[in-house]
């Protein structure tokens, strides 16, 4: 599949399929997958992405997965999905109203068919559009049922002057405390 670098592009169907389930822990929204991702049909594909680092550094894998396993980690009570789910390239790409009151109602009505104990965006993008307010790194204070939400620096290379691998950590310790 060849991917234009300057647009992004809409498809009637997800670009990449969520990983969601009831009992879950933890789970990961994106803004939207990137071209590397949509092009390799898995999630934080590209090779610089420190996604699939980080979760074993943090502990929340026993050991680093490739982006090809991603459907392994309901294993270790993870999910992913995205805010957009039918468009994909870089955030400031994405088509207008993608990230918008439909994105947001249809994110919450995922998370509240699944009721995982979080919900951590990997963008402070996703999170501040899903939350429609500006907000901070950490656990925000609005929740969607039972599903408390973090704000995470985002693992992407294109994000790289905001990365710091301790709020991973501390989500980490934060769910190692859940039941």
């Amino acid at each position: 599949m060849k991917i234009p670098k300057s647009a992004p592009i809409t498809s009637q169907s997800e670009v990449l399929p969520d990983v969601l389930r009831p009992g879950l822990t933890i789970v990961f929204c994106g803004t939207a997958p990137g071209a590397v991702s949509a092009a390799r049909g898995f999630y934080y594909a590209h090779p610089y992405n420190k996604f699939w680092p980080t979760l074993h550094e943090v502990g929340l894998t026993p050991r680093r997965l490739a982006p090809e396993e991603y459907s392994l980690l309901p294993t270790w009570r993870i999910g992913l999905t995205d805010l957009a789910k039918r468009v994909f390239g870089m955030d400031k790409q994405l088509p207008p109203g993608a990230l918008g009151a439909e994105a947001a109602a249809d994110l919450r009505a995922r998370i509240e068919a699944c009721q995982p104990r979080i919900l951590a965006f990997t963008s402070l993008t996703a999170g501040r559009k899903f939350l429609r307010r500006p907000a901070g790194f950490g656990e925000q204070p609005e929740a969607i049922g039972r599903s408390r939400i973090w704000l995470l620096p985002s693992p992407s290379p294109a994000a790289q002057w905001n990365w710091d691998i301790g709020w991973w950590r501390k989500l980490a310790e934060r769910a190692s405390e859940l039941p």
